[in-house]
């Protein structure tokens, strides 16, 4: 069987982009945090399920949690980053990123013990108009990128990217791991988990994933959040009808999906799939 790689964002309900029209960041820190709680459910789901994953974790959460960060590590996954503050790469200078993805690297790495190798922009944030991301994060000591998400999408995506593993600018550079998706009549499908893992039934999410798998014969990375998992989580007051829609849609169905999913599928960190040759 073909491993493939399970990835969390670790961030809080509050944080996502959606919502950041609506909750100022000046806001977080008088708002009830759940993601320690969300955590570790998802730490225990994976240790049932005898499943390593990848944590891209959030430096103000890490900051906060230390303990948490430390739980991670010490049960044997993968601690990457996901940025400091959860600021779309797309929405700050080089000098902002490197300042933002340097501080993140380095609080990890100090609360872990341990190296931190790959990044995820929130919102899948890299694209055409910024791969000079990529060359930032590299100078930072980064080792691969999981920011590209090669779909059409009303706010991320860069659909004529590579679908599986690539190095956008050259050898030399850093490893691009994107987002799971499927070719089906000449455009990508997202294949790999989020609000589609949730809006989807979930024979069609495997159905997709097994075709990645046996068709083209590549390893499949599949993401989604601590906060996907927790129906009873504070609901946001005057946001739009699709983004109440995306956020809240079967998230009391999610933590059944997952077990499924650790099931049906091998699964391992992005380091031990996509570093260990390199």
């Amino acid at each position: 069987m073909i491993r493939n790689a399970m990835t969390i964002d670790v961030e809080d309900y509050f944080q996502v982009s959606a919502f950041a029209p609506h909750i100022s960041k000046e806001l977080w820190p008088t708002l009830p945090c759940r993601v320690e709680k969300n955590v570790d459910r998802i730490l225990s789901l994976l240790d049932q399920s005898g499943v390593k994953a990848t944590f891209f974790t959030l430096g103000w959460i890490a900051e906060r949690y230390p303990e948490m960060v430390k739980r991670i590590v010490s049960e044997g996954h993968e601690l990457a980053s996901h940025g400091y503050s959860h600021q779309r790469a797309s929405e700050q200078t080089a000098s902002e990123f490197y300042a933002d993805v340097s501080q993140s690297k380095a609080l990890l790495e100090q609360i872990s013990g341990q190296v931190v190798l790959g990044y995820r922009a929130p919102s899948f944030s890299i694209g055409s108009n910024n791969l000079w991301a990529l060359d930032v994060l590299l100078n930072a000591g980064y080792k691969y990128s999981s920011s590209i998400y090669p779909i059409k999408h009303d706010h991320y995506g860069m659909p004529h990217a590579p679908r599986f593993a690539f190095y956008p600018n050259g050898k030399d550079g850093l490893l691009e791991l994107p987002i799971t998706t499927l070719r089906i009549m000449q455009r990508n499908f997202p294949a790999g988990g989020g609000g589609y893992f949730r809006l989807f039934p979930y024979q069609m999410s495997r159905w997709l994933l097994k075709q990645v798998n046996q068709n083209d014969q590549q390893s499949a990375i599949f993401y989604f959040h601590p906060w996907e998992l927790d129906p009873n989580q504070p609901k946001q007051k005057n946001i739009g009808f699709k983004t109440r829609f995306r956020h809240y849609v079967n998230l009391d169905r999610t933590e059944n999906r997952l077990k499924a999913l650790t099931k049906d599928f091998l699964w391992d960190r992005m380091d031990k799939i996509f570093l260990s040759n390199k």
